[in-house]
């Protein structure tokens, strides 16, 4: 029994971080995501998406250790910060929780949940309905004392991008040639220009080598170095939770088929738990939860799948997509948790190849 108590602890210890990945871009960083203009539509925008998700840095240590030696890597983020205040004092930003209701750069409305009232209200018992600002960070420094947060500091640069002729000056057209359908001739890359003493910061238990690597599409080159994690922010990560938390990454519950707000208990051969209308379902649920303030669900990861009777050489077809709550979300539980995010069960996480606890699904501090 020792033994195995032994060995639980040694796997929930190789979740906890240990250092903080800096990414500086040498130029432009990649910020393009889902659909993009093609030659017979120039109509809209293409799909924006950044920072990257904490699983295109586990690409980086797979390509650079090989996929043998990262089986045990736990990454989080992103979050972003001031490259010489997170190296000298550890301090970056996280997404500000969403019960904190910003305007002008000012923390204005901090909600509790009232269970008499059953609804969220500021310490005068009132529930603002002004505007808002949304997509803020708050320094994980002044996260027990917040005042103020900051907000996004990169720009997008949209770039269009046309294929010349070999031999002219002038765009590729799309021509048919033997049957053979040629590529378009344009694409718009979403660029994204981050101010030259920011960089982008992620959690790791691993230490990666610091040099330049490719990061993101299109090539981009950044600068990546590793800080090892210390003092308070050390302290914070490892708090256990107890009722009242907040998700500082965006959290993917549910099944390979389903996504939920919740964690759930996943067992093999149980067909209910594919059931929306089961009336067991709650019962399922691997957290007790009185209720949680949330923002709209959005698309986080993509899955090709076969299309119906498939032919020689046909393409694969977009699948079913997983979408993920989050990262903001307030979590208020009727039970305390008593654990902190490295020692939270992985059968709590969906598993896609690896879990996905890897990639930091759901990391959470303490309210």
């Amino acid at each position: 029994m020792d033994e195995q108590t032994n060995a639980k602890t040694q796997v929930q210890n190789s979740a906890e971080f240990k250092y903080l990945i800096l990414i500086k871009p040498l130029g432009f960083l990649y910020g393009s995501a889902g659909r993009f203009l093609s030659p017979e539509n120039l109509v809209g925008r293409s799909g924006s998406s950044f920072p990257p998700s904490a699983a295109t840095v586990s690409g980086i240590f797979a390509a650079h250790y090989g996929n043998k030696d990262v089986q045990n890597l736990y990454l989080a983020g992103p979050f972003w910060g001031r490259t010489e205040e997170v190296k000298s004092q550890q301090n970056f930003y996280v997404p500000t929780p969403l019960t904190y209701l910003i305007k002008n750069g000012n923390l204005c409305h901090k909600l509790n949940w009232d269970g008499t009232k059953k609804g969220w209200f500021d310490e005068k018992s009132e529930a603002p309905a002004d505007k808002f600002e949304k997509g803020t960070w708050l320094a994980i420094a002044d996260w027990q004392n917040p005042t103020k947060v900051e907000k996004s500091p990169w720009k997008f640069s949209p770039h269009l991008h046309p294929r010349l002729e070999p031999d002219e000056r002038r765009v590729v057209r799309k021509q048919e040639t033997n049957d053979v359908e040629q590529q378009g001739s344009l694409f718009l890359e979403n660029a994204v220009q981050m101010p030259q003493d920011t960089c982008l910061v992620y959690l790791s238990t691993h230490q990666l080598e610091s040099g330049w690597y490719r990061f993101g599409g299109e090539g981009h080159l950044v600068e990546i170095s590793s800080v090892e994690l210390k003092g308070k922010n050390k302290d914070l990560l490892s708090q256990p939770l107890e009722k009242q938390f907040a998700l500082i990454t965006p959290a993917l519950w549910g099944s390979n088929r389903l996504s939920y707000r919740y964690p759930i208990y996943l067992q093999k051969g149980d067909s209910k738990k594919y059931e929306q209308d089961d009336p067991d379902r709650n019962n399922q649920l691997v957290w007790s939860v009185e209720t949680l303030y949330t923002a709209r669900p959005f698309p986080f990861r993509y899955r090709l799948g076969d299309a119906k009777n498939p032919q020689p050489n046909q393409p694969k077809v977009l699948s079913r997509g997983r979408y993920a709550v989050p990262a903001g979300t307030v979590y208020l539980l009727k039970e305390p948790l008593g654990k902190a995010w490295q020692d939270w069960d992985e059968s709590w996480f969906p598993k896609e190849g690896p879990s996905l606890k890897r990639w930091g699904c759901g990391l959470a501090l303490p309210l």
